[in-house]
């Protein structure tokens, strides 16, 4: 009996217990969740029920079954542990480009100091880069991980944490208890530990919400105010289930309502007073004698002529706003989980602190959070909430706000009119709020989950050394207010890990995986003992479920047994005469535990094991309800997972402009000085004697047509007509370091139809004060695009020129390659550079080869160029082949390998003539679906 349990065990995944011991983690996991869940309940059946939902779980996750439910299974959890990875990445990022942003308006002025440029330097180093020497070694390892166990298994000690820091702390304390402590996003446990945080308790000091409602001297501040406790709130709804759900909410609203760019909805009478005043004088050329050119509020409110202009604006901004709300209020069952039961901890805290609030005060409450938090930010910024590509116009980021705006009539008394809205409203709001509060608690499930987690002998985190000594010195900072007592356990690790590490280098700040595991852990043996004791589960209890879980196996594994109604002796026969081995050794125990559970008294033959059949059948009819919940929940991640990703790109393009920046006014402050490779591109310093700019040629010009430019986004509008588009094209030049002079040209003409100057600090300028369009009069182009276009097509080849070299006859090796007639396949070009000499020199040469072949063929740690002529096939039936310079550059390269390759990268394209190419640093993003897509 023992021998079959324990083979049942180990098919799940769980180690076998040692012997002696009486039954298996398993069990003692469902005995506890029985321990839990069965008070009040009585008989067999509540026993039974525990024990099977414990076995329905772990069905739900098997291992050992390879079929479609398993490979969805498989694939969804990788696609989201891909979105909790990228989504903590993204959060480091938003942290640089926010210090960035911050300090880069000083930085047009030329008012920091030297040392201050030196601390931004080092928020543009990449991370883990260097050789240190800091690295824990096992010992400290082995404490580390025990450290981090306790606080991620005892949320109470975060909790209190979170109370007691500054606002200067908590973004770091934040990035590691939301994206690395309980990074495993959709990881129910996790989840689950975080949410306990926020729960109602009796002690305060364990739950951030309510010492925050303790604390709070003003009923309306609540909430509201910029605590470390509501950041910590708004940090959570920025995790993946969070931004699914406003992505599948919000997204297409918005997106509908910022196409009209020129759509004005101010219903302010003082900026429509002044916005009328202008667009009359310059229609007229003068301003009417009546009009004077500046009047009050109160005066505007009454004229006329704005009330007429604000009155359909008002309609317009009612429709809208009802719009978004009924989408939201339509939205309950999307709300995740998470998010819903922290409205409910508000909904219990503000009862409990105020037992005669009123129920709209209670709502307002929980609207703060939903509302004020979550729902409102990402609407009046959809572009820092993924929901848009670029951020929105000036009168549509103004329409957003106004259609959100929850008012202060006191200060904002034109909004006044908005009021029957709101009040109309009102209950139809208050009823969304509570309904978003009725969900179950976690408590059972959790549970489960810890003894889960205890069989479990791989649990780890992925964490940098910064993070680990940053929450190791908070901790110990507040160590008597956490753990007062000697022999608390979160004191006596921290008596061992003494003494306090210093934070390292962001080069040295390197990433680990860290295992958990608890010295404290109770043994096994002792804890499975005493809970069958005190729950007086039988092992026939058990040999009923694993046999039922036996019998979802195989019918899982040999689909074709699935005929109803299931014939178990069949089942087992059929499997036990299999040419698998471990169905065959499952079909023999299976048959021997039908036997022993008839001898019991459990089932009977005669009815054909009635009441197993019928529970079999229901565990597989739930999990073919899983698959396809699974699959559509997989295809809703995707489209979250690429926005993130598209974040992330945009993120890492800003950091690549404002270093840009840097370097070149760290240059002209004397700060560095200029080598062969500095990448910097130029500015002008506003206020003493600029440095003189390097003597030279002008670099350029360079060409590019109106629908390449039109095609990657840099042109946004163009009143150019269709028919004339491809006769015209663009030169850009840079005649100084950080100016650019671009010019547009019609095909035959030897004048420029228009040229206009620009230099790096006044696109920076705009950037930061969110402007989206710089107009050259026939087309308006993005900022954001013409910025990394100038710093691709300058400092790029201002780099390579000086840092790489290519031999003439391999030029004309690579010409001969591109102009070679293909008649199937694909054929590559691969280079390397030879870092003693500096030069571009051949790799492989490859004839007929699949896109597969071709990654497998390339290093795995070390960046190449391709020059691949592509077998393209149309839907029509056409093929062709365009050369496509494809930039291999592994996650895994080292720094400095990357950045030589990155400096000589458009040098090459340019000298062998493949402009069109595509930067690869995940094997899996090359694909035939991927190019044929792109071309």
């Amino acid at each position: 009996m023992a021998d079959r349990k324990n083979g049942m065990v180990q098919a799940y995944g769980y180690p076998v217990p040692t012997s002696g011991t009486i039954v298996s983690r398993a069990v003692a996991a469902a005995a506890a969740n029985s321990h839990h869940s069965s008070r009040g309940k009585t008989g067999r059946n509540s026993k039974r029920y525990s024990v099977s939902a414990f076995y329905s779980m772990a069905a739900e996750q098997d291992n050992e079954v390879e079929d479609e439910l398993a490979q969805a299974q498989r694939s969804l959890r990788e696609l989201k542990s891909k979105i909790s990875g990228q989504s903590k990445k993204n959060f480091v990022l938003e942290r640089d480009v926010r210090y960035l942003d911050s300090r880069i308006a000083l930085l047009i002025q030329n008012r920091i100091a030297l040392d201050e440029q030196n601390e931004m330097a080092s928020h543009l180093e990449e991370h883990g880069l260097g050789d240190s020497d800091s690295f824990p070694d096992d010992r400290k390892m082995q404490q580390y991980g025990n450290f981090f166990f306790i606080l991620q298994s005892e949320p109470r000690h975060i909790a209190s944490l979170c109370r007691l820091v500054s606002l200067a702390e908590i973004d770091t304390l934040l990035q590691t208890v939301m994206f690395t402590l309980y990074g495993n996003q959709y990881e129910s446990r996790e989840e689950h530990l975080l949410l306990t945080m926020f729960q109602v308790s009796v002690t305060t000091s364990e739950n951030v919400l309510a010492a925050q409602f303790e604390t709070s001297t003003e009923f309306g501040s609540l909430l509201r105010a910029n605590t470390p406790v509501s950041r910590m709130m708004t940090t959570y709804t920025r995790r993946g289930p969070g931004q699914s759900y406003l992505k599948s909410i919000l997204s297409n609203k918005i997106k509908e309502l910022v196409i009209d760019q020129d759509m004005n909805l101010e219903i302010n009478p003082l900026k429509v007073y002044e916005q009328m005043v202008t667009q009359i004088e310059s229609e007229k050329g003068y301003l009417p004698t009546d009009l004077p050119r500046s009047v009050t509020p109160e005066v505007a409110a009454v004229n006329p002529n704005v009330q007429k202009i604000i009155q359909p604006r008002l309609e317009k901004l009612i429709e809208i706003a009802e719009a978004f709300l009924t989408t939201i209020i339509s939205s309950t069952a999307s709300v995740p989980y998470g998010i819903r039961w922290i409205c409910k901890q508000i909904r219990s805290l503000t009862k409990r602190k105020s037992p005669d609030a009123s129920e709209y005060s209670v709502c307002s409450m929980i609207g703060g959070f939903f509302f004020l938090r979550f729902i409102n930010p990402a609407i009046v910024t959809p572009r820092a909430y993924m929901l848009l590509e670029t951020a929105p116009g000036n009168l549509p980021r103004r329409t957003l706000t106004l259609a959100t705006n929850r008012p202060s009539y006191a200060k904002e008394s034109y909004m006044l009119p908005t009021n029957p809205f709101v009040e109309k409203n009102k209950s139809r709001i208050n009823k969304f709020l509570n309904e978003l509060c009725e969900v179950s608690d976690f408590y059972e499930t959790l549970e489960m989950d810890q003894y889960m987690a205890l069989s479990k002998k791989d649990i780890d985190i992925n964490i940098t050394l910064n993070e680990m000594y940053n929450t190791h010195t908070l901790v110990y900072r507040h160590l008597d207010t956490i753990a007062p007592k000697e022999k608390d356990h979160l004191r006596v690790l921290l008596n061992d890990l003494a003494p306090l590490p210093a934070q390292v280098s962001r080069k040295e700040n390197k990433t680990i995986d860290l295992p958990l595991f608890s010295r404290w852990e109770i043994p096994i043996q002792d804890l499975t003992t005493a809970l069958m004791s005190e729950n007086n589960i039988t092992q026939n209890d058990i040999l009923y479920m694993e046999t039922k879980a036996i019998y979802v196996q195989l019918i899982r594994s040999l689909p074709h047994l699935s005929t109803l109604p299931l014939d178990l002796d069949y089942i087992a026969e059929t499997a036990a005469t299999t040419k698998d081995a471990q169905l065959v050794r499952k079909g023999i125990k299976v048959k021997d535990m039908l036997r022993e559970l008839e001898d019991a008294g459990v089932i009977d033959h005669r009815d054909h094991y009635k009441l197993l059949v019928e529970e079999i059948t229901q565990e597989l009819a739930h999990l073919g309800n899983l698959k396809e919940k699974v699959i559509q929940e997989s295809d809703s991640l995707e489209g979250v997972y690429q926005t993130i990703l598209d974040h992330n790109n945009y993120l890492r393009s800003q950091l690549e402009s404002y270093k840009a920046y840097l370097q070149n006014v760290r240059i002209q402050s004397g700060g560095e000085k200029t080598t062969k490779n500095s990448v910097g591109i130029g500015v002008e310093v506003e206020g003493g004697k600029p440095r003189k700019a390097p003597k030279g040629p002008p670099k350029g010009p360079f060409k590019f047509s109106h629908n390449h430019l039109e095609k990657d986004g840099v042109i946004s509008e163009s009143t150019v007509p269709e028919n004339r588009r491809p006769n015209i094209f663009f030169s850009i030049t840079s005649p100084l370091p950080g100016t650019f002079i671009i010019a547009m040209h019609f095909k035959g003409r030897e004048k420029p139809i228009l040229e206009m100057d620009l230099k790096l600090d006044d696109l920076l300028e705009k950037q930061q004060d969110n402007v989206e369009l710089l107009d050259l009069e026939y087309v308006r182009l993005n900022v954001t695009k013409t910025l990394g276009l100038l710093n691709k097509t300058f400092v790029t080849r201002n780099n390579a020129t000086s840092t790489c070299e290519i031999d003439a006859d391999l030029i004309q090796k690579i010409k001969d390659f591109r102009f070679a007639k293909n008649e199937s396949g694909n054929a590559a070009f691969v280079l390397q550079i030879d870092r003693k000499t500096l030069k571009i020199v051949e790799d492989e040469v490859y004839d007929d080869i699949s896109l597969e072949d071709l990654i497998e063929e390339l290093p795995e740690n070390t960046p190449r160029f391709i020059i691949l002529s592509y077998e393209l096939k149309h839907s029509d039936g056409r093929v062709n082949f365009p050369l496509v310079f494809i930039y291999w550059s592994p996650s895994t390269a080292k720094a400095e390998v990357n950045m030589l390759y990155a400096s000589a990268k458009t040098y090459l394209q340019e000298t062998v003539s493949v402009m069109r190419g595509f930067d690869i640093r995940d094997p899996e993003t090359l694909t035939d679906e991927f190019l044929s897509k792109q071309l």
